[in-house]
């Protein structure tokens, strides 16, 4: 059984967000792909990410939830430090990020050691501890390449598997992604009572 096999499971779009992916893709979609490619990282972001991020909305004052850009983490033990600011993270907290629920890190175009996996697993390995958490998820992107983390401690060894390529320029795989996303933003809010 795969450890993503509940994860990845379609989740209900609704046929808002349908639309929403399908004007996305007609934008930046395989015609296109070459437009995402050379975006800077602020383009991305801006254009691309962020509008997916927002139709997901992991904001819930309810719940003391919020969605982080650009924000500071640290983690500190006896063997190691972690320092940084991370693209984008889900925490508990509303003005300030408190408990790190969900990250995405993505890659820093024209930056020489930008690499988007160690740097989310080094969060997921921060948010994890400073959480007291048993696993926790994440995401990073290399131009429309999506890939999905799950990280968790057995004994004192951090143990994480990475999901298969997500092109998000093929409408199929932005509709898994979304669904991924949904799937996490779910699981989050239904474990906050």
């Amino acid at each position: 059984m795969s450890i993503f096999q509940d994860w990845f499971n379609i989740n209900e779009i609704s046929n808002l967000d349908l639309e929403f992916l399908k004007k996305l893709n007609s934008v930046y979609g395989e015609n296109f792909a070459s437009v995402i490619k050379h975006f800077s990282e602020e383009t991305l972001k801006a254009k691309f990410i962020i509008p997916i991020l927002n139709k997901v909305d992991f904001f819930s004052p309810e719940r003391y939830i919020a969605d982080f850009y650009n924000e500071s983490l640290k983690y500190q033990n006896d063997n190691f430090c972690f320092s940084g600011f991370c693209d984008f993270y889900v925490a508990r907290g509303i003005e300030y990020p408190e408990k790190p629920l969900f990250f995405i890190q993505e890659f820093k175009k024209g930056e020489k050691y930008s690499d988007p996996e160690p740097q989310l697993i080094a969060e997921l390995i921060a948010g994890l501890e400073i959480g007291n958490l048993q696993n926790i998820k994440g995401a990073y992107i290399i131009g429309s390449i999506w890939n999905f983390v799950y990280l968790y401690k057995n004994n004192d060894k951090y143990i994480y598997t990475i999901s298969q390529n997500f092109d998000s320029t093929k409408l199929s795989d932005l509709i898994q992604i979304f669904s991924n996303l949904l799937f996490v933003k779910n699981e989050i809010f239904n474990s906050i009572k």
